[in-house]
Formats: structure tokens, sequence, C-alpha cells
């Protein structure tokens, strides 16, 4: 899979992730309408990027974070592994990293609408 950087008169496609013109009524690759939804760090399958850096600060260690994401895998790893504190210092680590994180790359890496994948 390759991907580019988006251009200044380019947008995401809120449905499929696929790079169209910020001016697209409708997305050429899936055909789905396109909305002027860009809140900040919204992704197009609702998660929010702030919400996600709060939830891996906050309750990292259980990984309240990864579950939110659709990380199920990892979710359950970081529960299983809470006694040891290592998702505690993990979790701070990846908040800190998701509130860093410009709106484009979270929708490349989070916002793709299919659920319950194992990565």
């Amino acid at each position: 899979m390759t991907t580019r950087q988006r251009r200044e008169d380019e947008k995401f496609c809120s449905d499929c992730g696929a790079v169209i013109s910020a001016k697209a009524e409708t997305c050429p690759k899936c055909h789905v309408r396109q909305m002027n939804t860009n809140v900040l760090g919204v992704a197009p399958n609702g998660r929010s990027r702030v919400l996600a850096a709060l939830l891996a600060i906050c309750l990292g260690s259980i990984g309240i974070h990864k579950f939110y994401l659709g990380k199920i895998f990892w979710g359950i790893l970081y529960l299983l592994f809470c006694w040891t504190f290592v998702p505690a210092v993990i979790g701070i680590i990846e908040g800190i990293i998701l509130i860093t994180m410009s709106d484009e790359t979270f929708v490349m890496k989070y916002g793709q609408i299919n659920e319950f994948r194992i990565e």
C-alpha cells in the first residue's frame, strides 16, 4: 500500500479515506457524498484524536485507548499486563504521540471504518 501526502487543494474522503479534490461533493472512488465535518481531530469513523490521547494518558495502563481506537487485541494485552505498570508508561508515551500527531496522520492510521481488526 502506497501513501502520499495531500496537497492544499485536496482532502480525505470521509468514508474510504482516499485523497480527493477539496471541492469534490462525492468521492470518485466510493461515491459517498462528502460533508464538511472537519472537526478538530475527528476521523470519519467518529473517533477523536484528543479523546484518544486523554484516554491513553489517564487510562492507558488498562488499555482503554486501544479499545477506543479499535485495537482489541492490544487492549486485552494491556489489561493482562496492567499489574506491571509497563502499559501505564507506554500509555503516557502514546498519549503524547497522539496529541502531537496531525489530523491527517490520525485519519490515515485510525480513521478507517473497518472494525475489529487485529493488528
